[in-house]
């Protein structure tokens, strides 16, 4: 029976990935004056030097971090949207850390990546306790904080760490111990590449072969029973979202550790809703998360290249996108009305024996 679910989920994935790229082709038909051109540089773009190949996997690392996150998450079927907040935080706070307090060697990216942790745990945590005592809807809580999250970040880059011969909003350069290195030349691919695959061995092993896992992956598919069952509903809602928080925190201060100089985002980087797509096309499995990224990756990196060679723009991977997700979740609805029909149906007939 798992085997078969996981045949049709994968089939409907493929399906909805499929008639998703068949509409934008389409779409570059009808709207492009160079639609082989376009089509080619979308498709074949990304392969055509190392740089460009270098730029998936960069392009990968920081949303295989947010998908993980969102993944443990919505696997406790808690809708919470802070990932992109997290994302942010941990990335402010590794900056703050490591120009305020400078390490050597190995705690320099040790020390910075804690405390990343730490900041995007901490604001998960708020919509996670609202939900845990109060009952409070986790998704409205949790994009109210984003907001919340990206100006009071903004308050203390601009008041405490702003470099003032800098010509932007910037802080000052993160100091070498802090910074990941490059590991291929001619490409910015950098040492997080080792922690994503790190961190996606790790949730996968969390969520399936421990007890918290099983705890989480059972409140995520029938609360009532974790209820009953005698499970501490409340641990399990937040330390599912706390968790994932500190995965998203890491993500940050992982993503302004290898490609950036100093921390200068002025507003919210988008990774975190990168992580809600990322989460539905890998149906919350943290096992499938590299590949979604990498498939994410590919098409951004192909739309840019078709946007900067021919007259189509590459907003046109946000439609994609759009579409596949739309496909993806019509096909779970109609998964689940199916089911609660068989329910149904089963009951009934018991009923009337």
């Amino acid at each position: 029976m798992k085997k078969k679910n996981l045949l049709f989920s994968s089939a409907t994935t493929v399906l909805a990935i499929t008639i998703s790229l068949v509409i934008a082709l389409v779409i570059i038909l009808c709207v492009s004056e160079q639609p082989g051109q376009a089509v080619t540089a979308l498709l074949l773009g990304p392969l055509r030097s190392t740089r460009l190949i270098g730029s998936i996997f960069t392009t990968a690392i920081p949303i295989c971090f947010t998908g993980l996150a969102v993944c443990l998450m919505f696997q406790a079927s808690m809708f919470n949207m802070c990932a992109e907040g997290s994302f942010f935080l941990g990335a402010l706070a590794a900056a703050a850390f490591a120009t305020k307090v400078p390490l050597p060697g190995i705690l320099g990216l040790a020390g910075p990546m804690l405390v990343g942790a730490a900041a995007g745990a901490l604001l998960c945590l708020v919509p996670a306790w609202l939900k845990a005592k109060l009952n409070a809807s986790e998704m409205v809580a949790s994009l109210m904080l984003n907001y919340i999250a990206l100006y009071l970040g903004l308050y203390v880059l601009n008041t405490y760490l702003r470099d003032q011969s800098f010509g932007a909003l910037a802080s000052e350069k993160l100091p070498d111990s802090s910074k990941l290195d490059k590991i291929i030349p001619g490409t910015s691919i950098h040492s997080g590449i080792f922690l994503a695959v790190f961190f996606i061995v790790l949730c996968f092993l969390l969520l399936y072969k421990t007890s918290l896992g099983h705890k989480i992956r059972t409140y995520g598919q029938n609360p009532r029973f974790t209820k009953y069952a005698g499970i501490k509903v409340g641990s399990v809602i937040i330390l599912s979202q706390v968790l994932g928080g500190a995965i998203a925190g890491i993500g940050g201060s992982v993503e302004v550790m290898g490609m950036y100089e100093r921390f200068q985002w002025t507003s919210l980087p988008g990774y975190g809703w990168d992580g809600v797509i990322l989460a539905i096309l890998a149906r919350n499995k943290p096992q499938y998360v590299p590949l979604a990224a990498i498939f994410l990756s590919y098409l951004r990196v192909g739309a840019s290249t078709m946007a900067s060679n021919t007259d189509v723009p590459k907003e046109l991977i946000t439609v994609i996108q759009a579409i596949m997700i739309m496909l993806i979740t019509a096909t779970a609805l109609l998964k689940g009305m199916k089911q609660k029909m068989v329910i149904k149906e089963a009951l009934s007939s018991g009923t009337d024996s």
